[in-house]
């Protein structure tokens, strides 16, 4: 089909059409009729017509930004009437002959091979049409549900993603996971389908690869705006895997720090109730989350610091690119001194700087698992103070009733409380003269 898993676009609306569209039926019976067969026959109405359809056909491909069409969407697409327009399949036929459109098996077939190794069920052609397609070139006019593609609309959608990639945040590491990206692209990529193409015409540009690793698919991109990828290495898988590690530590660290805040609350609910030993676990629990979240903090400091080594190596390289082009010129400058004894120090430095970035590691990762119960002294002192905020928060609490509820009322104390609500009625009356008595005699029903 022309267009899987996407809606079916309706006619065109009238501002995207000519005027004559609506008003000059003479010229648009004119236009929808077929062509001749030959364009000697007539070159003059050959080329207006076909100057016609060639400048709505890309211009419908632009405002509706699909990078995907075929025969049957288009006849759709510039319905009038009741009458769809003979010479599409014409015009289609020109634009492939002229590059503006490419089959899309014939799009794939021009990517290297590897796309295949993607596993996206979706492309799956049979080679045969790839080499039939090949052969008999653009000179048949495409089929109804035969999948087009505008290629300069191809090419600048490529270019927004790549553009996309660079400006994220997601440009810090050279591997992506395809899922990230993919929702990255999200806004510039309506279905999936045109989201790999997209990444098929990259690939063709030699601007990113792609490797199935462990059941997940990652992307690698160039470096630069205008660079070459790279191809796919140990390094770069290893990178990933770091990266898929400062995640998931980042995210149990931000699950600890939440179990510890809730652990806290709990103790100060705890304190408030009057229960002490409960108040004690919780803030015990609270301790050793906290040192918990202190080992993570640790791993995920050394994971980074492995990330930016990684990172650092790549200037390095260049520095010792840089080294190696003027070895010429130290050995002219430096007759005095041998290559071999340059190298001998520079290996002994850098083996003593590596001792020492060994040892400083050795040293870091020291405290942290050796840590010692906390003393209940401090568990004392921070539930003595839990204690003194529930007590401020008591003042604003309202007192509390000094009758029992549950306690059963004599007639004699209802006599005397109705009598006290009397009383008070008469001075209510009287500081208040000018109010009518009937609230009064209401009261008194009431009561």
């Amino acid at each position: 089909m022309c267009s899987p898993g996407e809606a079916s676009p309706g006619p065109a609306p009238a501002g995207d059409l000519p005027p004559e569209w609506e008003t000059d039926d003479e010229r648009m019976a004119f236009l929808f009729s077929a062509f001749k067969q030959s364009r000697e026959v007539n070159s003059t109405e050959w080329d207006s017509k076909m100057a016609f359809w060639v400048g709505l056909v890309l211009a419908r491909g632009r405002r509706r930004g699909a990078v995907r069409t075929c025969l049957r969407e288009l006849q759709n697409g510039f319905e009038r009437r009741g009458s769809v327009p003979l010479g599409l399949g014409t015009v289609l036929r020109e634009l492939l002959r002229r590059g503006k459109l490419q089959r899309e098996s014939d799009f794939m077939a021009s990517v290297d091979s590897s796309w295949i190794s993607w596993g996206v069920g979706v492309f799956i052609l049979k080679p045969l049409k790839w080499t039939l397609s090949s052969v008999l070139g653009d000179s048949k006019i495409p089929e109804e549900d035969e999948v087009l593609i505008y290629v300069e609309l191809l090419q600048e959608k490529a270019e927004e993603v790549y553009r996309l990639y660079h400006s994220s945040a997601l440009s810090s590491h050279p591997v992506v996971a395809l899922s990230e990206l993919r929702s990255l692209c999200a806004g510039l990529c309506p279905d999936e389908r045109t989201f790999y193409l997209l990444l098929l015409q990259l690939q063709k540009e030699k601007r990113v690869t792609i490797l199935e690793q462990n059941g997940e698919k990652i992307v690698k991109f160039a470096r630069g705006l205008h660079a070459k990828v790279s191809p796919m290495n140990d390094v770069d898988i290893g990178v990933y895997q770091l990266m898929q590690s400062e995640q998931l530590l980042s995210q149990k660290v931000e699950s600890l720090s939440q179990e510890a805040e809730k652990c806290k609350e709990d103790a100060r609910s705890a304190c408030r109730a009057g229960k002490k030993q409960l108040a004690l676990r919780c803030l015990k629990a609270k301790r050793r989350t906290e040192r918990r979240i202190e080992e993570l903090h640790s791993k995920l400091d050394a994971v980074q610091g492995i990330l930016d080594r990684i990172y650092a190596s790549q200037t390095d390289q260049m520095v010792f690119n840089a080294y190696q082009a003027g070895v010429g010129a130290l050995k002219l400058s430096m007759k005095d001194v041998t290559v071999e004894r340059a190298e001998n120090l520079v290996d002994q430095i850098q083996e003593l700087c590596d001792t020492q970035d060994e040892v400083a590691q050795t040293l870091a990762g020291v405290g942290i698992n050796g840590l010692a119960e906390v003393d209940s002294e401090e568990l004392e002192e921070e539930l003595d103070s839990l204690l003194q905020d529930s007590s401020k928060d008591s003042l604003d609490l309202p007192p509390a009733p000094q009758r029992v509820l549950s306690a059963p009322i004599s007639d004699a104390e209802l006599e005397a409380e109705l009598e006290r609500l009397s009383v008070s009625d008469g001075d209510l009356a009287q500081k208040t003269p000018s109010a009518s008595s009937e609230p009064k005699t209401a009261l008194g029903l009431n009561l």
